[in-house]
């Protein structure tokens, strides 16, 4: 499934007064891909997110997949928000069925795919848990488990990993690796990380801010799976840095 933004701006109105957010992106997710978009606060970054998954309408422009038009909520498209936000009265596994509502499945189909993204994520143990008795990495696998489990083609991850200490952000960069290797999913994904973007996307799409719009696009050429201490990775680091 291919996404796709052709001439997109975005206005909100501020005090009565219009204020632009995102003028003229073209930008393209080709199936299979990561894009991460990275730039400073403010730049619209998760306002294209929003826009991808029919959150917000777009003033200006078009946002197609497969070349139709996105009106509302798109199937086949599942977002993850930098907080898990999990229903504290539900379990994992209760929370994680959520992300099914809009299919039609037999209760053994949703069973078998609620078990696979647990297995996949390495939530298996705590399948009856509830949110406090988890930790805030494992709250974030059960957001991620939520969005993969209706098996979607596109993957919108809004700076997933941000509110993780180090250790815990690098653990789920690794999970993500895995998930794009089992399964065929394009991601777009909002980061400020410049190790977090180089190390997992195929391309790095810098943003500038007021109005958000790109400022370039630059094309990652190691291959998957990447080493954090390579030094090519380092090399392209720094070029990157320069960028921004």
């Amino acid at each position: 499934m291919t996404l796709q933004f052709q001439n997109v701006s975005k206005i909100f109105n501020v005090n009565q007064r219009p204020l632009k957010v995102l003028d003229d992106i073209n930008l393209t997710l080709d199936p299979g891909e990561l894009v991460a978009l990275i730039g400073a606060s403010g730049c619209g970054k998760s306002t294209l997110l929003r826009l991808a998954a029919g959150l917000e309408p777009a003033e200006q422009g078009m946002i197609t997949l497969n070349g139709q038009l996105v009106n509302g909520i798109p199937p086949r498209v599942s977002m993850v928000f930098q907080e898990a936000r999990l229903f504290p009265w539900l379990t994992t596994s209760q929370n994680i069925r959520l992300g099914m509502e809009q299919m039609q499945l037999t209760e053994p189909q949703k069973r078998e795919q609620i078990a696979g993204v647990l297995a996949m994520m390495g939530l298996e143990r705590f399948a009856e848990a509830y949110p406090h008795q988890l930790s805030g990495g494992m709250a974030q696998r059960v957001a991620i488990a939520r969005g993969l489990v209706a098996r979607p083609e596109i993957l919108l991850l809004d700076e997933p990993f941000a509110a993780l200490d180090a250790l815990k952000r690098e653990q789920l960069q690794d999970v993500l690796v895995d998930v794009r290797q089992q399964r065929a999913l394009s991601i777009l994904m909002v980061t400020h990380d410049v190790e977090e973007a180089l190390y997992l996307a195929d391309r790095v799409v810098v943003m500038a801010a007021s109005p958000g719009r790109i400022r370039t696009t630059f094309p990652v050429t190691l291959p998957q799976p990447r080493s954090r201490t390579d030094s090519e990775l380092q090399r392209q680091r720094r070029q990157l840095h320069e960028l921004l």
